[in-house]
């Protein structure tokens, strides 16, 4: 083989390397690429992934926001609902407590009103012996209606009436006052049992209070209509 084919085979020689090489490059080239656009696409979606998640975990939050505000609302119009009811019902509980402290103010009608309260006072209690305890200014209308209230208690339940006692040193409170927040009794009486262990209340302001808790939902009907079960 002369020096002309020697070069001639390696020239092809050289340009065979070359060509693969040049190939092997554009493959590495394009799978690169390829590796690239990939890598490119994955990182996009997850960066997508944590927008969306942070987008619905802001909005959650403010779903949530807005559930608690608008329980809030619904709370404190509830409540001022409640206060103007319970205010509507105390305005009548101090019309009839007004009301109440005209009663005493008519001598005859409230000396038989002290005299049926008595009665019912003996009939509560059921003790043989009993002290009477009325306001100060009530002290001789209870006297005088001491007799007439036994003797009723015997026509009307057939039954020897208590000894009674009219109390002339422990007294109700006094009659109301305007103006004035002190302890008060619109009349009527209270019993205590001989031995001191068992007192009945039969003051006005107690059937007041007693009438007040037995008619209060028959008041709350008339006042707001009845609502329905399940309704608040």
């Amino acid at each position: 083989m002369n020096e002309v084919e020697v070069e001639r085979q390696i020239e092809q020689m050289v340009r065979f390397i070359k060509q693969e090489a040049e190939e092997k490059s554009n493959e590495i080239k394009v799978s690169a690429e390829e590796e690239f656009n990939l890598e490119k696409l994955q990182l996009l979606e997850q960066e997508k992934s944590k927008i969306r998640k942070e987008y619905e975990r802001k909005e959650g939050q403010v779903e949530v926001k807005k559930k608690i505000e608008y329980s809030k609302q619904l709370n404190e119009m509830r409540l001022k609902v409640l206060a103007a009811k319970e205010a509507a019902v105390q305005d009548i509980i101090t019309d009839a407590k007004a009301r109440l402290r005209e009663v005493s103010k008519n001598p005859a009608t409230y000396k038989k009103l002290l005299q049926d309260l008595l009665v019912q006072a003996m009939r509560k209690l059921g003790e043989k012996t009993a002290t009477v305890r009325v306001r100060q200014v009530d002290l001789l209308l209870a006297k005088e209606v001491v007799d007439p209230a036994r003797k009723a208690f015997t026509a009307m339940f057939g039954a020897e009436a208590p000894a009674l006692t009219v109390d002339t040193a422990t007294f109700l409170p006094p009659p109301p006052s305007d103006g004035e927040e002190v302890e008060s009794c619109c009349g009527g009486v209270v019993l205590v049992s001989g031995d001191g262990r068992i007192t009945c209340s039969n003051t006005l302001d107690d059937r007041l209070k007693i009438a007040y808790q037995a008619n209060l939902p028959a008041i709350r009907a008339k006042l707001f209509g009845v609502v329905a079960q399940g309704q608040h």
